[in-house]
């Protein structure tokens, strides 16, 4: 997914925003951002989540996997390369030979489209992804959690101990961007004692490895 976005973009430019679902690997139902949406905020790409089970918000996009379906025609397909070579030339001849807006193409009524004002090359993103973005980003960010019966609560997959005394309770976890630490907090206000966020560094985002697979080493969050 990494490496198509990388393509898009390489071609069209880098979006300001995007729309997505909920699902994988675009959002986690209200959770900590994935590692994906974490690497795109940190190229300047806002990220827009549509609520659970409400497609219609996001209804140019559900229309337009429509329209690619009844074009494209899958089921007459022999497999995915030929379905990818027609859902292309309709992409084509959807921009740059329908009459779609009085009388023109799309491409034809708005060609100011054909250049970007916001470009992309690896060589840009090595240089200006910017992690900062993504420390302002989550600190908006206070999300629930329940302390198993070791007294521990789970971020990206990892443990972090807050007492066995709060053992079934339910706390709160926040982010300091300032201290790149988590932050946990009772129901009743009460600031446990913070974590330093590990997962949280620049080489961990764009490898797309902020959440635990495998161990890895500590690192420091502006690495």
């Amino acid at each position: 997914m990494q490496h198509d976005l990388r393509q898009a973009f390489s071609r069209w430019g880098r979006p300001e925003r995007f729309r997505v679902d909920n699902g994988t690997p675009w959002g986690s139902a209200g959770d900590w951002p994935t590692d994906l949406a974490l690497w795109l905020i940190g190229l300047g790409v806002a990220m827009i989540w549509n609520p659970p089970r409400r497609p219609q918000d996001n209804g140019v996009v559900e229309r337009s996997q429509g329209t690619g379906k009844r074009w494209g025609e899958p089921g007459t397909c022999s497999g995915p390369k030929e379905l990818q070579q027609r859902l292309n030339e309709m992409d084509r001849i959807q921009r740059e030979l329908y009459p779609s807006i009085d009388g023109h193409s799309r491409q034809e009524a708005l060609p100011d489209l054909r250049q970007t004002s916001r470009p992309f090359s690896m060589a840009w993103e090595k240089r200006a992804w910017d992690i900062e973005l993504v420390l302002a980003h989550l600190a908006d960010y206070k999300v629930p959690r329940r302390v198993d019966r070791k007294g521990q609560v789970s971020i990206y997959n990892r443990n972090h101990y807050v007492g066995k005394q709060h053992s079934g309770k339910d706390l709160f976890v926040g982010f300091d961007p300032l201290e790149c630490q988590w932050l946990f907090m009772t129901a009743e206000g009460v600031t446990l004692r913070p974590k330093i966020a590990e997962e949280i560094t620049r080489d961990r985002i764009i490898k797309l490895q902020v959440s635990n697979r495998r161990q890895r080493g500590k690192t420091q969050c502006r690495d």
